[in-house]
């Protein structure tokens, strides 16, 4: 860095002291990163064994025994599924872009972040995303914000329910970023903000957004959520709990009763006992009752993913008209409204109290 350069930032207040030869120093920032799931680049076999090689290798997804884990994973799982999960992907793939939906969805989001964080602070804040499995990587993120002189980052995972397979797995692998910095910018992790009232009004919105259009009304809304092991809600983890209070607040907005709205759990795979009911298991049961119109939405998600767009709106869409379903109704995934960009907007604020 040339002299001129050292005594322009100078000016600017950050090295006012500093000799001539001092390595430039940007002028100090807060970085707002929001992170989601991850991506594969791509839908070939290789980019989608990549991509669940480091997902099914975390320990947080699968918590088993890496001398029992990895030889299955690696032998037996990661020789087939590519070839199903690059299927499901194709089926939903944003090929204007050439990308998953999912990134394209949390780029809009973080663009939007951004114009009304720069509204409100102007130059003093960059914004940005990662992914905790895939591009962009945690890792990448993290240090291009230092970069950029973010000496203070608001680390937010956008999951609105806590789980250990997805908000603690994004905080660690955020940490283990920061442990080869030499100089680490503070950070903090947002916590969850399942029951916050914007967030809830947001989901209430899209409701009555999908509702407005139908020729009919549905006889039963279903809360779908990503499952987890039943093992983790009695080991302490609260996402099971949190889950249950986002379905009952969102009926209480609606107005809806307790008979209109039930919650259930998605995506279960492996051998051990999962909280339940099950998604595609459950919309069967509705409609051998007699529920012949249904409407759905996955409140955990904050973006609309492989998990929606082909799990929900093919697979447990199947099953419903299958056992005798007529009707049934996706709600899209909060994405890029407006009001969920304000709710997500007042979760950053209020961590970023203090800071700017």
């Amino acid at each position: 860095m040339t002299d001129s350069v050292v005594m322009d930032q100078a000016r600017e207040g950050r090295l006012t002291h500093a000799p001539a030869n001092h390595p430039g120093v940007p002028r100090a920032k807060v970085g707002v990163v929001v992170a989601n799931l991850g991506t594969p680049d791509a839908t070939d076999y290789w980019s989608m064994r990549r991509y669940l090689s480091e997902f099914l290798s975390d320990k947080r997804v699968v918590d088993y025994a890496a001398w029992k884990w990895q030889p299955l994973l690696q032998l037996i799982i990661l020789t087939k599924r590519p070839f199903s999960s690059g299927k499901a992907y194709k089926s939903i793939w944003n090929k204007e872009k050439d990308e998953s939906p999912l990134l394209t969805i949390t780029r809009a989001q973080t663009e939007k972040l951004t114009e009304r964080l720069k509204a409100l602070y102007g130059e003093n804040v960059e914004v940005d995303f990662c992914m905790r499995y895939g591009n962009p990587s945690t890792k990448s993120v993290l240090g291009r914000m230092k970069e950029k002189g973010c000496e203070r980052i608001v680390f937010f995972p956008l999951y609105p329910q806590y789980g250990s397979p997805t908000t603690a797995t994004a905080n660690d692998e955020a940490f283990r970023a920061l442990m080869k910095m030499k100089w680490q910018p503070a950070i903090r992790t947002v916590p969850a903000y399942f029951d916050r009232p914007t967030y809830i009004q947001a989901l209430a919105n899209s409701v009555t957004d999908v509702y407005s259009q139908l020729e009919t009304r549905p006889t039963k809304l279903v809360a779908s959520y990503h499952g987890v092991p039943e093992r983790y809600l009695l080991e302490g983890d609260p996402y099971h709990c949190q889950c249950q209070k986002t379905t009952r607040l969102l009926r209480e907005a609606l107005g809806f009763s307790k008979e209109e709205v039930d919650t259930a759990f998605q995506s279960q795979f492996g051998p051990e006992k999962w909280v339940g009911p099950q998604t595609v298991e459950h919309v069967a049961t509705l409609a051998r009752q007699g529920h012949k119109h249904i409407a759905i939405l996955s409140p955990a998600f904050s973006a609309d993913c492989v998990e929606t767009l082909e799990e929900i709106k093919e697979e447990i869409h199947d099953s419903f008209i299958a056992a005798g379903g007529e009707t049934f109704s996706y709600i899209p995934c909060l994405n890029d409204r407006e009001d969920h960009m304000d709710a997500l907007l007042e979760v950053i604020n209020n961590d970023l109290s203090g800071w700017l």
